[in-house]
């Protein structure tokens, strides 16, 4: 294997930056994105490398929809929940609960416990198709576009799933302050056990043919290892810290809503490469779908879903600050909210993990990556960069 002259890399200047002279020949810029097919969504990332080895790596946002955070502080309560879903397009569900929950804590609103369960099962539906999504994309990065369009197929399923809950497939607006806007029709239970089947089925392929598969092991076993000491000081939770070995889960560490009374443990990996990210995702999925039969199994079938709200048009909130968080696809997902007793909110901060997992982290662990590596690298990070730029 040819091996470059390490002693041709650039040295950092006093200044802590790097001393690469692009006129030397030895160097050359690339750009990957932002419209990479291996990166899952709108970014960009300016590449320098030495043959073709990466020696330094810059993202940079600004291609989205963005400033969702200012543009909740000039909205009232009410006017901010259609705006939340669209900070992370594949799994807005996740901002839905969060926001409405942190609302109801300053506002001091008891939620009814089926809007509860309902909750949960949104939660745990969003997360299957964030899944799906993520593995398509992750065989898609190493040329096994199969994968993807299995996982779109089945992914589908379930957003016609949620198109029959919610009347819409990718913005759902259901989790709203207060609790749900209905509960489930008549014979949900049934329809979305056959979808978790196909669901099974279609993963059992995706097991033989992306896991088995003597191609994607050669390019995912030993790549891009996280090193365990990196899991506070980059903030790294979800599946990138549970493919450590960290059981970090915010579902069991701090439970809400009724996961207390499902029967689950935290799925957790121990080799931190791009591989077991992705078994560790595999793996969480299928606990996704028994939690889903968990849920419709032990849920009240009958209730409120929805607590008396004030006029929504004139509601002031007592002034109070909160964080509430949850776990989402990718790790921990939280708001925090601040309120000055008007009718707008004072303060809105989004914890998205993509922020921490494709910046700061991303860029130390793509350097010295071959090039051919980059899209798999970010993608088994599991980035949805809307979150960045919110």
């Amino acid at each position: 294997m040819f091996e470059l002259d390490r002693s041709q890399y650039p040295q950092k200047k006093a200044d802590g930056t790097l001393d690469i002279d692009l006129t030397s020949g030895k160097y050359l810029k690339l750009w990957q994105g932002p419209q990479h097919p291996g990166i899952t969504g709108n970014m960009a990332i300016e590449l320098t490398v030495c043959g073709d080895e990466v020696v330094d790596a810059t993202t940079h946002v600004g291609y989205l929809h963005r400033g969702f955070e200012k543009l909740m502080e000039r909205r009232t309560f009410m006017q901010c929940f259609p705006i939340v879903c669209r900070i992370c397009v594949p799994e807005p569900d996740f901002n839905e609960y969060c926001y409405a929950a942190a609302v109801e804590e300053l506002a001091g609103l008891e939620i009814p416990e089926l809007a509860h369960w309902i909750r949960t099962l949104i939660l745990e539906m969003g997360r299957v198709n964030s899944y799906l999504m993520y593995l398509g994309g992750q065989a898609g990065a190493f040329g096994q576009g199969v994968i993807g369009q299995w996982t779109t197929y089945v992914r589908d399923l379930m957003l016609d799933r949620f198109e029959e809950l919610t009347g819409a497939r990718i913005y759902h607006m259901f989790i709203i302050p207060g609790g749900v806007r209905d509960n489930l029709p008549d014979g949900f239970a049934g329809r979305m056990e056959e979808t978790l089947r196909e669901i099974e089925s279609v993963l059992a392929d995706v097991d033989r043919v992306m896991f088995h598969n003597a191609v994607f092991k050669k390019r995912a076993v030993g790549v891009g290892v996280i090193d365990t000491a990196w899991l506070d000081s980059y903030g790294i939770t979800g599946p990138n810290a549970r493919a450590a070995g960290v059981a970090k889960d915010v579902r069991k560490d701090q439970p809400y809503l009724v996961y207390p009374e499902l029967d689950f443990e935290a799925v957790t990996g121990k080799d931190s490469d791009i591989y077991t990210r992705a078994d560790v995702r595999r793996r969480d999925l299928l606990l996704s779908l028994d939690l889903i039969r968990q849920i419709l199994a032990k849920m009240p079938k009958t209730g409120a879903v929805m607590t008396k709200l004030p006029n929504v048009l004139h509601w002031k909130i007592p002034r109070g600050e909160t964080y509430v968080r949850g776990e989402c696809s990718r790790g921990e997902y939280g708001y925090y909210l601040v309120t000055d007793g008007s009718g707008y909110p004072r303060r809105v901060n989004v914890r998205g993990p993509s922020y921490t997992h494709s910046i700061a982290l991303f860029e130390r662990m793509v350097i010295n990556a071959n090039i051919s590596d980059v899209a798999a690298l970010l993608v088994s990070l599991h980035t949805y960069p809307p979150e960045i730029e919110r």
